[in-house]
């Protein structure tokens, strides 16, 4: 049984602004936990003008405010941009006010350039205590102890769970480390996919939040009609990486019909290796395609991001995308229940 989560880039279209991507985002997710979803992460990016969630523990209440049930977190916060006591606030609060619902995905890239690095006043060198801060945001959202004169209020005995996320080995192996789930983003940087994968299994350490190894690989997937359809609404996501290829970070484009006219062969060469990890197609392809990851990754669920730029077709491509997943699920316990 695999369970099967959003990460919502939470982009802004062109036509559009940050309060329609929002709304669009809240929408999504109201509607998502209706299909089974696990989880809605959203993401902290800076001085991207095509992107709305850089406040991203306010983006999370106002979707959160629009759930009941779905769990809403990040995915994730960059924590070398923050003192974790200003994190454990923040996700204490969300805590407080939606209970049991809060995830704290964590990342130590900075999310942006470093002309921005330098107005976020991050120093060059923090990423190199990501682990201590880890470790330092866990105990200020654990069990207060005796003694303890720094306190986050809220978030102290909140125990909000902590995700390790990276696309490298060094996330995996923290994460092995210190007993937590670890999200890998293959959505856009696969490479080592596998490689870390294995890494966190075989370095992974029970704790108190984590009793046994639970890996999610975040995939993009597009489901439509027909095979051509689905690859005309993903030329979207692939003009948004063209644009990041160009360090030009603009709004998202509506969907064309030929994607070989609007970028260069090495700009598809780059692009198609970044967006190797995505599932393109008509319900059958998506369905195949699923099966293959799985088998391949053996993850424990899957963070998909269906990049498609009108409102309604995305929400109709996550909606197929459940009810793949629902049905591959439901074969998966049929058989399990099965005798040998």
């Amino acid at each position: 049984m695999t369970a099967y989560s959003i990460l919502d880039l939470v982009r802004i279209r062109e036509n559009g602004n940050a309060k329609i991507s929002l709304d669009n985002a809240r929408d999504l997710a109201a509607q998502a936990e209706n299909w089974g979803y696990t989880r809605f992460w959203m993401a902290e990016h800076h001085n991207m003008p095509g992107i709305a969630s850089a406040a991203t523990s306010v983006a999370i209440c106002h979707v959160a405010a629009g759930t009941s049930k779905i769990r809403v977190g990040s995915g994730g916060i960059m924590l070398p941009n923050h003192s974790p006591l200003v994190v454990a606030e923040q996700f204490g609060t969300l805590d407080a006010l939606y209970p049991g619902r809060i995830d704290l995905g964590l990342g130590r890239a900075p999310g942006t350039d470093q002309l921005t690095l330098r107005a976020l006043r991050r120093h060059p060198g923090s990423a190199d205590s990501f682990p201590q801060d880890v470790l330092e945001l866990q105990a200020l959202l654990g069990p207060i102890e005796p003694g303890q004169r720094i306190r986050a209020i809220p978030g102290a005995d909140s125990n909000v769970p902590l995700y390790i996320l990276g696309s490298s080995t060094f996330g995996a192996a923290l994460a092995g480390q210190f007993g937590l789930p670890y999200a890998f983003a293959s959505h856009f940087a696969p490479d080592y996919l596998y490689t870390a994968l294995e890494t966190y299994r075989s370095r992974f350490t029970p704790s108190e939040q984590q009793k046994t190894p639970y890996a999610i690989v975040g995939v993009n997937i597009i489901v439509a009609d027909t095979d051509h359809e689905a690859q005309r609404l993903a030329t979207t996501q692939q003009m948004s990486i063209t644009h990041l290829l160009r360090g030009d970070r603009g709004l998202s484009k509506a969907p064309i019909d030929d994607i070989d006219t609007y970028w260069s062969i090495e700009e598809k060469r780059q692009a198609q290796r970044m967006l190797a990890c995505s599932i393109i197609g008509s319900p059958d392809t998506v369905r195949e395609g699923i099966k293959t990851l799985l088998s391949q990754t053996k993850a424990d669920e899957l963070i998909i991001v269906s990049d498609v730029y009108d409102h309604e077709r995305r929400l109709r491509s996550y909606q197929q995308i459940a009810e793949i997943m629902t049905a591959l699920n439901e074969t998966t316990h049929a058989a399990a229940g099965q005798p040998a």
